[in-house]
């Protein structure tokens, strides 16, 4: 039990990286340079922006996915296939409609081999612990979401994992509920109720992370690296509205909003928070968060007046997570229309500029940045600019990003960048033929007749 065991080490990562090999040949890295140890007796958060690594990340810790370099240790033996002492619990839930909530339970022990009179007994204690008494014959449809999600827990809790590891295990339900199961859970763990030795759980919340880890990792990405270990030394159960809980969301919020800040050094034990100086590779090719203009837009003009600055409690009044509020802020920041220092976010003189304007004099001054700033507008511009008839194929940009992106992520990229440039009228597409192009002027028109 936990209790009984000393913070020690059963899970270590060396070097950890993950690569995928692209249709054109390239090799795409998604993980790059991870060294850490999960320890016995505690919650660890994964934390970070989308496209950071957090899921591959815990199905390399799970065995589902070899890494492409270093190795993952388990108890000091390098871990190939599944890592038997871990159990998932999805954000979908995954349950087999045509199974009872106590046949799902018993699937994981099925498959290890269990007897059925001991997997019986383990599947019904695990049911009765996670709250789901008298629903042993009900099937997944007859159930709440948060039902669910339970079913989902016990299922993973039955087959006493060492490790249970959480993808997002609360984003599928809502507010209420999320909260409610959520410290159940953290009830059960405080209490020693389940029989598991430590938690990782993947999160894109930062209150989560810090209401309910011992220690919270903090990735970047292009590619996903460890930013900040950071120990959360904090007693169960946090008082959210404490300065202290709010100077750890803070710091939190200023590692994520400063890709600038330099990373954390690699560490194989946590003994501090403090961030050094570290060599770290950088992104090839520069990244488009993937928001609208009109998004950009709405954060101005909440900004525009506005006293309180932090951007903590500017997600806590939009209701935000980290996954919907930072992609907006760093698309504000890469258009220069926001600054943002030390967890504080404000109008830039460009942004104060751009609110007061009208919808024309706001497209000329995004032209004006995305021609200065926007290297993937640019470059699709002087593609344009080359062609006598000002048309190119949607395909020859995507060869382009294919050789930096993954497939999906190209097209991700190339839809930004063309919903931008599109706003800025800049250039136009033409979806049936796959076609961006220049739409001609009047006086073009005249000259071509």
């Amino acid at each position: 039990m936990v209790q009984n065991v000393a913070k020690t080490s059963f899970i270590a990562l060396e070097n950890i990286g993950k690569s995928y090999l692209q249709p054109n040949g390239q090799t795409i890295s998604i993980i790059e340079n991870i060294n850490c140890q999960l320890q016995v007796g505690e919650i660890i958060a994964l934390l970070g922006p989308s496209g950071s690594g957090k899921s591959t990340l815990m199905r390399m810790i799970a065995g589902l996915i070899p890494p492409s370099s270093g190795k993952v240790l388990y108890y000091n033996r390098p871990l190939v296939g599944l890592n038997p002492g871990v159990a998932i619990v999805f954000q979908n839930f995954a349950l087999y409609p045509w199974l009872t909530v106590l046949e799902n339970v018993e699937l994981g022990l099925k498959a290890k081999g269990e007897p059925k009179d001991t997997r019986l007994q383990k599947a019904l204690r695990m049911i009765d612990v996670i709250g789901l008494d008298g629903f042993e014959n009900a099937y997944p449809k007859e159930l709440s979401g948060g039902m669910r999600q339970r079913v989902g827990f016990a299922r993973a809790l039955a087959v006493e994992p060492e490790l249970l590891c959480m993808d997002e295990p609360f984003s599928a339900l809502d507010v209420l509920t999320a909260e409610n199961l959520r410290f159940e859970l953290l009830d059960l763990w405080l209490e020693r109720r389940i029989p598991t030795k430590s938690i990782l759980i993947v999160t894109h919340g930062i209150e989560e992370a810090v209401t309910l880890a011992d220690r919270v990792i903090v990735l970047g990405r292009n590619p996903g690296r460890i930013r900040a270990d950071l120990p959360i030394a904090l007693p169960h159960y946090r008082d959210r509205k404490s300065p202290e809980f709010q100077a750890l969301v803070d710091q939190v919020y200023k590692i994520l909003t400063n890709p600038d800040l330099p990373d954390a050094p690699s560490q194989t034990t946590t003994t501090t928070s403090t961030l050094e100086p570290k060599v770290s590779s950088q992104p090839k090719y520069q990244s488009l968060p993937h928001v609208r203009i009109g998004s950009m837009a709405g954060l101005l003009e909440l900004l525009e007046g506005r006293q309180e600055k932090d951007l903590y409690r500017l997600a806590q009044e939009l209701l935000l997570e980290v996954d919907d509020l930072l992609p907006i802020v760093d698309a504000s920041k890469l258009m220069e229309l926001v600054t943002v220092t030390e967890g504080d976010i404000q109008l830039s003189s460009l942004g104060e500029k751009f609110i007061n304007c009208n919808i024309d004099e706001r497209k000329a001054i995004v032209r004006d940045l995305l021609q200065q700033n926007i290297r993937l507008v640019q470059q699709i511009f002087q593609l344009l600019q080359a062609k006598r008839n000002h048309r190119i194929s949607e395909e020859l940009v995507l060869d382009i990003l294919e050789n930096y992106f993954t497939s999906k992520e190209a097209q991700r990229q190339l839809r930004t960048a063309m919903d931008w440039g599109r706003y800025a009228e800049l250039f136009s597409y033409d979806e049936p033929s796959g076609e961006i192009f220049i739409e001609e002027t009047t006086s073009e028109t005249e000259d071509l007749e």
